[in-house]
């Protein structure tokens, strides 16, 4: 089937649906890790998620055998989104989901900022530069406006949530500027997963004891992060891609870092402060801005790379 040029009502809601995902995301592992210590969750959602992601693919009667020369690749994008799910689940212990997701779903602005140096074609323009500085101003903001608080809102999980999000735009650079740019998607989220699992499981040996007050909402809430978020919902958004525009895609992202804001108000009473929506407002707008100018740039590249 051909990808489609525009987004339909499917589409819309698809990415609304996959926003709210991923906006909610933060507040289940919040629930959660009071429940079981966060790295050994990592862990746990790692390898549930590999056995149905097994599953999916030997049911669509696909192959897992990697390409040769990509197992290096495939073997480091395993190993980052370990560090990139260490690091978040462990920010979600120290700091509130309204401020991680801020912080760790600017991704898109180190993953930018990075692509400049590292990708052909994705060259910094003043629209994007723009983007740059206010996404960066938000984060900053939002760093250092702490209101005189410590612990739920502690330097170190903003730290963590940052250390997140450059780690994520790291896979994103790992799956685009590699031999794994190749692969299937669903081979690629096999080596984030099954690497991941076991690297998790034994790193959560240095965090303490692996269960803590385990309840029927812990477990609830590790099978949704199983199969909802590590699982399907990555395919879907896999599918998305393949679907749509991945620049009308990407310009759906805004919504995330918004979307945990709210959810981390309304489900877990967080507080929100006028310099944290400030802040959030300044990142989702910067997110805007550089998701335009790629899609302003990428046709551009296509059509320099059919004349040559």
């Amino acid at each position: 089937m051909a990808r489609k040029d525009r987004l339909d009502a499917a589409g819309v809601a698809g990415l609304i649906g996959s926003s709210l995902l991923l906006g909610l995301n933060q507040v289940v592992v919040k629930v959660v890790n009071g429940g079981l210590q966060p790295v050994f969750f990592a862990g746990l959602r790692s390898v549930g998620a590999t056995l149905v992601v097994l599953a999916w693919v030997l049911w669509r009667g696909r192959s897992l055998r990697p390409r040769p020369g990509t197992v290096p690749a495939g073997l480091l994008l395993g190993l980052t989104f370990a560090a990139e799910f260490l690091c978040l689940f462990l920010a979600l212990d120290h700091t509130t989901v309204v401020r991680s997701s801020i912080i760790f779903y600017s991704m898109p602005v180190w993953f930018a900022l990075a692509a400049h140096f590292l990708l052909p074609g994705e060259r910094i323009t003043p629209t994007k530069a723009l983007g740059l500085a206010l996404a960066f101003a938000g984060v900053a903001w939002a760093l250092a406006h702490r209101g005189g608080q410590t612990g739920e809102t502690s330097l170190l999980g903003d730290l963590l949530s940052l250390a997140g999000a450059v780690l994520w735009a790291g896979i994103a650079l790992i799956s685009r500027g590699t031999s794994l740019r190749e692969e299937r998607a669903e081979m690629q989220l096999f080596w984030m997963v099954s690497v991941s699992g076991p690297v998790l499981i034994l790193a959560a040996f240095g965090f303490g004891p692996f269960i803590r007050d385990l309840t029927p909402i812990d477990i609830a809430g590790l099978v949704f992060q199983i199969v909802a978020v590590a699982s399907f919902g990555f395919i879907f958004w896999l599918w998305l891609l393949a679907e749509y525009p991945p620049s009308i895609v990407a310009s759906f992202s805004f919504l995330t870092p918004l979307l945990g804001i709210g959810f981390g108000w309304l489900l877990l009473g967080e507080p929100v402060s006028p310099q944290i929506v400030a802040s959030g407002a300044l990142v989702a707008l910067g997110i805007v801005l550089i998701n335009r100018a790629q899609a302003r740039t990428r046709p551009v590249a296509r059509r320099r790379g059919a004349q040559g």
